[in-house]
């Protein structure tokens, strides 16, 4: 996948993306889903498939919050494997950070190890 912009990314600038990165990062994730899934069901092009990577990020944590490691696993591998594909896209949000973290996640999940310690993920305008 060509690397896109940020010019090319009309939810970026879309308030509700804020809103849902605020719900996000306060850890707030099924509220979050609920704003990143309306702007998905209104956004085409390979920018979709970010926000579905953003989108599965969130509902592995419900997952996690309701003692379902095997869902949170299968939705950590699925939104590494979308979110990698905008690691070097100029969008403006911090996807490889977002990516590193979920990445030790799964990793930890993969394992059987406990996520104690392990920050929860973040994501950032650069």
């Amino acid at each position: 996948m060509n690397p896109i912009d940020k010019e090319d990314v009309l939810f970026i600038s879309d308030a509700r993306f804020e809103l849902g990165m605020k719900l996000f990062n306060s850890c707030q994730w099924y509220k979050s889903h609920d704003v990143f899934e309306e702007i998905w069901h209104e956004t085409g092009g390979p920018e979709r498939q970010l926000l579905q990577g953003i989108l599965q990020v969130a509902v592995a944590q419900v997952h996690l919050e309701n003692s379902n490691i095997n869902g949170a696993t299968i939705l950590y591998g699925e939104a590494l494997g979308r979110l990698k594909k905008f690691q070097l896209s100029n969008l403006g949000l911090d996807i490889e950070g977002l990516s590193k973290c979920v990445s030790k996640r799964l990793e930890l999940l993969q394992v059987g190890k406990d996520l104690a310690g392990c920050s929860v993920p973040i994501l950032n305008f650069l």
